[in-house]
């Protein structure tokens, strides 16, 4: 079944064309990594895909519900409000920088849209917060503040915010990026409990043994183009194209 299909997707800022003709599925329980240079177009493709940003052409279809599609001057155009909200229950997303409320302890910064967005009660929402801290290593830190985390427990508390929404695709924008190799390791491990789970997933990444150990699929893109999409032994060890062996090659 397909979770995710983006079709011939075009985004610009300006005169930057950032995205150019992208198109890829995503199967139900799949992994898939996205790689490629900083500056290709890998975080504004999430964006697209999360509501964060709009896309100017594509068609974007999640879990069945089109969010968007091209009209009749083959521009994209959007489903309405309530349709749109809908769809992004489809989805949860986690930032490179946490992005959790600094002034909620760790139990609200969890409960918080549980509550707002699905409508739970207290004791229902804070019994799915202790489940997921418990998943994460993080039982006795409902009280803590975030500043008062180290970076991989907050980057472990935002995927259990993600989580508790009960996502149909998490999406990961370079989860690892803020965190020194130590933090790292903790956040590919529960990445890769995720993924034993058959957890879909979409990780954007520049941790490259991950990427070849835990993903299905791995797309890498440069300069606005999707170059390759394959298996991760298609992509790092058959590739004929050039110039992703030169960036491979850094690696």
């Amino acid at each position: 079944m397909k979770m995710l299909e983006a079709k011939n997707l075009k985004k610009s800022f300006g005169d930057n064309e950032v995205l150019k003709n992208i198109s890829f599925d995503v199967e139900k329980g799949d992994v898939l990594a996205i790689i490629g240079p900083s500056g290709s177009g890998k975080s504004t493709l999430l964006r697209s895909i999360t509501q964060l940003e709009t896309v100017d052409s594509g068609e974007i279809i999640i879990c069945g519900d089109t969010l968007c599609k091209n009209n009749e001057n083959g521009l994209s155009a959007y489903s309405g409000k309530k349709e749109k909200a809908a769809i992004s229950r489809h989805l949860g997303l986690v930032f490179q920088n946490f992005n959790l409320f600094p002034h909620f302890s760790v139990m609200r910064n969890i409960t918080e849209a549980q509550r707002k967005v699905l409508g739970k009660s207290r004791e229902e929402s804070e019994k799915t917060a202790r489940e997921l801290l418990k998943k994460m290593g993080l039982e006795g830190k409902e009280n803590s503040y975030p500043c008062e985390l180290s970076g991989g427990q907050q980057q472990r508390v935002s995927i259990a915010r993600a989580l508790a929404l009960n996502p149909d695709i998490l999406l990961f924008d370079e989860p690892t990026s803020a965190l020194d190799p130590e933090l790292t390791q903790e956040i590919l491990k529960v990445i890769r409990a995720l993924a034993a789970e058959k957890m879909t997933m979409i990780v954007v990444t520049h941790e490259m043994l991950f990427a070849k150990s835990v993903a299905d699929k791995v797309i890498f893109m440069d300069n606005g183009y999707i170059i390759e999409n394959g298996t991760p032994d298609e992509v790092f060890h058959k590739s004929t194209n050039e110039r992703t062996k030169a960036f491979l090659s850094k690696y």
